[in-house]
């Protein structure tokens, strides 16, 4: 693997890619069908250059490169995280004391038909 060479070749993957991404907003860099297609060319020149110099792809160096671009064009699209809360306690009852209920009928229907079975 000729590192120093696929090292020299993967900028050239970079300009090209930061060149199409001038083509979109800014405020639209979190939304990959904005650019689905540039960050394809980008992802296969950085593979192709890295077969070039006999190297695999992913490797270290590649992946180090294309963090540095990640970093460069998608720091600010961190998702937020979800705040779960409880629902209210009205629906909470309810949800807890049908499934309560039914077991509640099926015990009784179980042992009335049980009975009821005994006498026939």
């Amino acid at each position: 693997c000729n590192e120093s060479l696929m090292l020299e070749k993967l900028p050239a993957c970079g300009r090209s890619f930061e060149e199409m991404m001038k083509k979109v907003d800014s405020k639209k860099w979190c939304n990959l069908t904005e650019f689905i297609m540039y960050y394809d060319n980008f992802t296969q020149c950085t593979e192709r250059e890295a077969n070039n110099a006999s190297c695999f792809w992913p490797n270290p160096l590649a992946e180090g490169f294309i963090t540095g671009i990640h970093k460069q064009f998608f720091s600010n699209c961190t998702s937020e995280k979800v705040h779960w809360e409880d629902p209210p306690d009205e629906i909470l009852i309810t949800l807890i004391l049908i499934p309560v209920m039914l077991t509640c009928a099926m015990i009784t229907l179980v042992v009335w038909c049980s009975k009821r079975s005994d006498t026939l």
